[in-house]
């Protein structure tokens, strides 16, 4: 009996955090916490380069730096939420969405949609403690990503890569504009290599995942009108990248170095992908390439303003 009491008891202490824990991996899912952490990289690149390039100090604008992040983080995990209240009759479908909180029941669709509105109110606040231009950068985001992505596009046309790609480009725009409002062609070289890079590697995953997008009824460019002219697609999008860095030639020679290689790099395997038989493989390949690339030129971005 007192075995038997020890256990019982033992169970009773463990429920809470199993509970926690299963919470908090839900919640991750619902807001897509893999994409809030990538976002928040360009985001503070972005608004360390401001910092570099007007000249004011890193630590003496921590304040900043706080609700910049933030804020970002709020905004960008709220869209997450609202594209996966939208998106529940479809990730049914697919093999990595089907286990979302808000297919399986876990999560009741209404408090998502919720969450998501009240983490795109707060984190615009939070924004708005910067400049109001930074807050008004995260709006567009939203917009564009909730609006033109989710609700339009995606359902409806294989350019929906294209058009998901303007909100994703904004988050180095959104950690620039916290620190400078006025214009500058850093922010806008940002947003561009942001945006060029998000066709080549969203269109990898959707030659991966094919078939899953076929069956839940998404126009995705391989799906309509199949791998040989997305691969062909994927090239021309990974070239339009090659010029870009030259304009950040101010970050000096060893990040123009870092960034051609980087560049001609990837060019190099997507042209490789032309006599490559197997399309999966290759896929698999650019997509892993194409999540490197982001991070280490990014990361370049910041060493190469320290040295």
């Amino acid at each position: 009996m007192a075995d038997l009491k020890a256990v019982q008891e033992a169970d009773v202490r463990q429920r809470p955090q199993a509970s926690i824990k299963l919470f908090w991996k839900e919640l991750s899912a619902v807001v897509k916490i893999g994409i809030v952490n990538s976002n928040l990289i360009t985001t503070f690149a972005g608004m360390w380069l401001a910092f570099y390039f007007t000249g004011e100090r890193f630590l003496e604008n921590l304040h900043i730096v706080f609700f910049t992040l933030f804020g970002a983080a709020l905004v960008i995990a709220g869209s997450c939420s609202i594209n996966n209240f939208i998106d529940r009759d479809i990730d049914q479908h697919m093999e990595r969405t089907k286990t979302r909180p808000t297919v399986t029941g876990t999560m009741e669709p209404r408090r998502v949609l919720w969450l998501g509105v009240t983490l795109v109110a707060i984190g615009t606040m939070s924004l708005l403690m910067t400049t109001v231009t930074a807050a008004i950068v995260g709006l567009i985001g939203v917009v564009t990503y909730v609006f033109l992505y989710t609700l339009w596009s995606k359902r409806n046309y294989t350019l929906n890569t294209v058009v998901g790609s303007i909100s994703g480009a904004v988050p180095p725009v959104i950690g620039w504009t916290a620190v400078d409002s006025d214009f500058h062609i850093v922010p806008l070289i940002l947003f561009l290599i942001m945006f060029l890079w998000q066709p080549p590697h969203f269109l990898a995953l959707a030659m991966k995942r094919c078939e899953e997008y076929r069956a839940a009824g998404i126009p995705m460019l391989p799906v309509v009108h199949g791998f040989e002219m997305t691969k062909r697609q994927i090239i021309v999008w990974v070239a339009c990248l090659l010029p870009l860095p030259f304009y950040l030639f101010s970050l000096g020679i060893p990040f123009l170095i870092v960034a051609t290689v980087l560049n001609v790099g990837w060019l190099l395997l997507g042209l490789w992908g032309l006599k490559m038989k197997d399309d999966i493989k290759w896929a698999k390949l650019m997509f892993v390439y194409s999540l490197n690339y982001l991070t280490i030129l990014f990361v370049a971005m910041v060493i190469a303003t320290i040295w």
